[in-house]
């Protein structure tokens, strides 16, 4: 099966579908030393003959934490008119993800959610799936989620996004988009 893997550089759906057998390949603007990304806008190969299209458009416009930087802001709007842009692709078998964000009332509620958590990942980041003509990802080893992180002010925040935050700003977004490995051998086995 011919697979593109949108806007992804770390490579962690790329190759669980290459460890199946399938002719996967990244793409993004951001380089990667792998010879099976695309280097490039993915606007120019999203129109080619794909079996199966996951994309994972940048969420930081989009997500409900971007609110107060982006309500009603051109670059939400662009940001909306390019998860679009995945959905609407001429492909059978499609999956969008994002988190929680402004899509589920912009464009329409996602398919599923699905948590780390449910992939055997010890973690909650509540992730949505747009899909067309794949079925919803059923779990594959649902773990115990660790403990919150608790601030002296008793605020309460996840333990990975906790530290991830400690990250430097330049690196956090890049950290916190990479697909968890059980997502993605859940991708590959359940759809490949």
């Amino acid at each position: 099966m011919k697979v593109l893997v949108a806007c992804e550089v770390s490579g962690v759906v790329r190759d669980a579908f290459r460890a199946k057998g399938h002719d996967a390949f990244s793409c993004d603007i951001l380089p990667s030393l792998s010879p099976y990304h695309l280097f490039m806008d993915v606007r120019s190969v999203l129109f080619s003959d794909w079996d199966l299209i996951i994309a994972h458009p940048p969420c930081t416009a989009l997500c409900v934490t971007g609110n107060r930087h982006y309500s009603g802001s051109t670059e939400r709007k662009e940001a909306i008119e390019f998860f679009r842009l995945f959905l609407e692709a001429p492909c059978q078998k499609i999956c969008v993800e994002n988190p929680v964000g402004v899509i589920s009332t912009a464009i329409r509620p996602p398919d599923q959610y699905v948590q780390p958590y449910q992939f055997g990942h010890p973690i909650s980041k509540k992730t949505g799936l747009w899909l067309k003509g794949l079925q919803p990802l059923k779990p594959t080893s649902i773990v115990n989620v660790e403990e919150d992180f608790l601030f002296t002010s008793g605020k309460r925040m996840s333990r990975w996004y906790y530290e991830t935050s400690l990250l430097p700003q330049a690196e956090r977004a890049g950290a916190r988009s990479i697909t968890f490995q059980g997502i993605a051998d859940a991708m590959a086995e359940q759809w490949g």
